[in-house]
């Protein structure tokens, strides 16, 4: 069998690492952007020609089909195109909250003003830009967190 794709997920892709992958014909490359939170994917991207040309960018797509994706600023509303603003996650993938820890809880897991009475919003640390064709950009965190082989660590602590 052949490989058709490969599909690259859980630590923020750096575009231009992919040069071994780029030359290869008739292979698919996918970049997924996922959450514990939201029961891992949430975005999906196929590398283009276009991105492997601008290698400074991490772009992880569009939302998978029944979710949502809101970038907001710190007062909680939309940011316009091309600005940076925190990923928020909407859609019935939403964990309920975490074991144990309703205060963590609250702060992550927000009432969404845009969806049905009742929703909320996961609230992720990550930010990103939407380019004007709605394609998502990854540009780094919010806070100090890092992951080091798909963990999380919290560089305050």
């Amino acid at each position: 069998l052949a490989v058709r794709a490969v599909v690259f997920g859980g630590e923020k892709l750096e575009i231009g690492d992919l040069g071994v992958w780029a030359g290869l014909e008739h292979l698919a490359l996918v970049n997924m952007y996922g959450i514990t939170e939201t029961t891992v994917h949430v975005t999906y991207h196929r590398i283009t020609d276009a991105d492997l040309a601008n290698p400074t960018v991490s772009p992880i797509g569009t939302p998978m089909p029944d979710l949502g994706i809101h970038l907001l600023d710190a007062a909680g509303e939309l940011v316009p195109v091309g600005v940076v603003g925190e990923i928020h996650v909407s859609g019935p993938g939403l964990a309920r909250g975490y074991l144990g820890r309703p205060d963590l809880t609250a702060e992550r897991f927000v009432p969404n003003p845009y969806g049905a009475p009742g929703s909320r919003l996961y609230r992720s640390g990550d930010l990103a830009r939407r380019r004007p064709d709605g394609t998502l950009e990854s540009v780094g965190r919010a806070d100090d967190q890092v992951k080091i082989r798909g963990y999380r660590i919290e560089l305050g602590e």
